[in-house]
């Protein structure tokens, strides 16, 4: 099992989320999160008072796949929230050693 983690721009979510069912992907945890990368924020000005913007709000999705999905979702989640532009986000992958239902208890693949 492997959990996908991306960070990706808020206006891709639906994009993510359409591109994602069609694979029949259906579980995923969305939060809001604020952060920055190569793009290092931007400054604005306020009632002529001019700040910077550190921190850009995105969306993290964390979906949990079997390895046979691996793959799949990842190319989806890239040709869905691609823009092209700096700031575009990150998916990051990584290996899980079990997932347990906590309703159930049970403890195998058939959990995600």
């Amino acid at each position: 099992m492997f959990k996908i983690e991306a960070i990706i721009r808020n206006h891709k979510l639906d994009d993510a989320k359409m591109a994602l069912n069609a694979l029949g992907i259906q579980g995923m945890t969305v939060s809001e999160v604020r952060g920055f990368g190569h793009q290092q924020g931007h400054s604005e000005s306020y009632r002529g008072l001019e700040y910077a913007v550190d921190f850009l709000p995105r969306i993290k999705l964390e979906i949990v796949v079997s390895a046979a999905h691996k793959l799949e979702v990842v190319d989806a989640l890239l040709q869905s929230c691609r823009t092209g532009k700096v700031g575009d986000g990150v998916v990051v992958i990584s290996q899980l050693d079990a997932a347990i239902r906590v309703r159930t208890g049970e403890s195998s693949e058939s959990v995600v």
